[in-house]
């Protein structure tokens, strides 16, 4: 199981292990000089944490926090690159998750720039909500949420009111929030469909491509692999 808050790997660690997530939700933060933090990818089944890794980074880019638990797969860093090594399919498996992550990262960069916190809320909400395990309640606090979009918790607090009154959230327990998707994908950035169209074309394009080799996806041939635990 990975658990909800979990810290996988901290920004500028030595990548240990690579986390595959069956299920649930992953945030890469980044985090400024002066404190404040901002989620640049969210990570799903889609993709992986530790796996630049595999392009010669020995360091960690970004921390890395799990916000939805779920279960995942974990290899260590010199197992996988053995593996890859050995591999055409999972090199090219690594590539088409790279990517995706490419792709998140410059959406989100635009999207922080130019649009509005409340439309980046609904598509933080809508590609977290893409990864639960079932139902519209997301374990999520406004503390939380201050984090993922690197704005004040007073700002977040009036973003989640504005939301609640155009009836996107039907309500807000404390440490949850539950959804009404049609809504919310009324109310989000068009962000949210451009990632979401673009990374399943290229996850479904890989996985199209070794249709007559390697698994399409998450069950890689890995060397001892095993269930993660709660870090990396």
């Amino acid at each position: 199981m990975i658990e909800r808050d979990s810290v996988l790997v901290r920004a500028g660690d030595r990548i240990e292990h690579l986390c595959f997530p069956l299920s649930g939700a992953i945030a890469a933060i980044t985090e400024l000089p002066n404190g404040q933090t901002v989620a640049t990818a969210i990570i799903g089944h889609e993709g992986a944490v530790g796996l630049t890794s595999s392009l010669g980074a020995p360091a960690s880019p970004a921390t890395a926090v799990v916000r939805i638990s779920g279960t995942a797969l974990q290899i260590s860093r010199a197992q996988f690159l053995a593996a890859q090594h050995r591999s055409p399919a999972i090199a090219s498996m690594v590539q088409v998750f790279m990517m995706s992550l490419l792709i998140q990262l410059q959406q989100v960069a635009a999207c922080n720039a130019l649009h509005s916190v409340e439309a980046r809320l609904a598509r933080t909400l809508l590609h977290l909500h893409d990864r639960a395990n079932g139902g519209d309640a997301l374990p999520l606090t406004q503390e939380t949420l201050s984090e993922l979009l690197g704005v004040r918790r007073t700002t977040v607090t009036h973003v989640v009111s504005t939301l609640r009154a155009s009836r996107a959230l039907k309500s807000h327990r404390r440490g949850q929030l539950e959804i009404d998707r049609p809504r919310l994908e009324a109310l989000a950035c068009e962000c949210y469909k451009v990632m979401s169209r673009e990374i399943d074309r290229i996850v479904s394009r890989g996985a199209t491509g070794l249709v007559h080799g390697a698994p399409a996806r998450g069950a890689f041939p890995l060397p001892s692999s095993r269930r993660a635990g709660t870090s990396s």
